[in-house]
């Protein structure tokens, strides 16, 4: 939905915002390290939910796109994208209902992920029911991020087996995911290198036991670059997609890992002070409930991670002598680190967020500038479905 241009200095606050170019400068960078590798493409969608955003992602070269919850790959289907990986294992009644619904219409093309026999059983009963084998992935899980996903290796390939001769879905290949980074050029290149490894063993092994698969799958946004350095040498020719999510976006978290750097976050929260009374601090009138309430404290051990006995819970643009130390549901505390800073009543702060996902998905629309100018209104098309 377009608008006409405003200065943004008009928007009601608090509010998000999206800088358009940093944004398009962020999706052109990353189709353009995947073409130039020779890797197909599919964003992980999760962190920004948006269909618009999506669209300008495959317009730039995606091949489709990545969802978390099945529930988000329903919305982005009736929002006209037909070619979706459903990255989170699911089950129960409800989620097998709504992949019937998506895949009883042969123009929506879903892909979904299990790490479990179980859980493709539900999925193998859809297929049969609406006449079409659906298409699974087995998640591998390749170390460090303590989350769902088969060992590589021989247990993988006997839960591969199982999936390929069961009737109603189709064993398309293998999916994993790198976790755990930190922002470390060497480390990075060991994760990438090591990750890509288990993948293409994996899959190579159950292609030795007589399982044809023609989808190998892995990348995070840290990772990026290494994986696509080496996919570009040769070294995993099994690879065939690439799925980072949070580059597009950036936040504090992820520049932590290695995701993104400061200058490249394209999404700010704006933020108007409502109290100067106090000479130490300035209160803020947005809190929990626009930033959520994501402190990082996983990374505490990071230099400078406190100050005062306090975390940050975002960066204040051009003002590197306030801290965002304290929320509380509808308001925050921005503390003077420098005696001699000071804030006006009313004046606006734009702020990178810790958890960009986190922002985003408790708004329903987010604001896209150029140059100053609120261009468009963009819908956040996913919140709440699924979560």
């Amino acid at each position: 939905m377009s608008i006409d241009k405003l200065p943004y200095e008009y928007l009601d606050t608090p509010c998000v915002l999206v800088n358009l170019d940093q944004l398009e400068a962020n999706i052109h960078g990353m189709s353009h390290l995947a073409r130039k590798a020779g890797v197909g493409l599919r964003p992980h969608t999760k962190v920004h939910e948006s269909a618009w955003i999506a669209q300008l992602q495959l317009e730039a070269g995606a091949c489709g796109i990545e969802v978390g919850p099945i529930d988000q790959a329903e919305v982005m289907f009736d929002n006209g994208i037909h070619d979706i990986i459903a990255a989170h294992p699911f089950y129960g009644a409800h989620k097998l209902e709504t992949l019937k619904r998506i895949a009883s219409n042969p123009r929506n093309n879903i892909t979904v992920v299990v790490d479990m026999v179980e859980q493709a059983m539900g999925i193998a009963e859809v297929g049969r029911e609406i006449g079409r084998d659906l298409p699974v992935l087995l998640k591998i899980d390749t170390g460090d991020g303590q989350r769902y996903g088969v060992p590589p290796g021989e247990p993988a390939v006997r839960v591969a087996q199982e999936l390929h001769k069961m009737h109603g879905i189709h064993f398309a290949g293998v999916y994993g995911h790198e976790m755990g980074a930190v922002a470390n050029q060497e480390w990075l290149s060991q994760k990438a290198l090591k990750d890509g490894t288990i993948m293409c063993e994996t899959a190579k092994a159950i292609r030795e036991a007589g399982i044809p698969i023609d989808h190998v799958s892995i990348g995070a946004s840290p990772t990026l670059d290494w994986m696509c350095k080496y996919i570009e040498e040769g070294r995993f020719p099994e690879i065939t997609e690439i799925h980072p999510g949070n580059r597009v976006i950036g936040d504090i978290g992820y520049m932590m890992q290695g995701g993104n750097t400061r200058d490249t976050c394209a999404v700010t929260v704006l933020a108007s002070v409502m109290s100067t009374a106090h000479d130490a601090y300035a209160i803020l009138d947005a809190g929990y409930k626009t930033f959520g309430a994501d402190s990082l404290i996983s990374r505490r051990d990071t230099p400078n991670f406190f100050w005062e006995g306090k975390p940050s819970f975002g960066s204040v643009e051009g003002r590197p002598g306030l801290w965002l130390g304290r929320l509380a549901a509808e308001t925050s505390c921005v503390y003077y680190k420098d005696p001699n800073e000071s804030l006006s009543l009313g004046e606006r702060l734009e702020i990178v967020p810790n958890n960009a996902t986190l922002v985003i998905n408790i708004h329903s629309s987010l604001y896209g500038v150029r140059k100053g100018e609120v261009e468009r209104v963009i819908p956040v098309t996913g919140r709440g479905m699924g979560n």
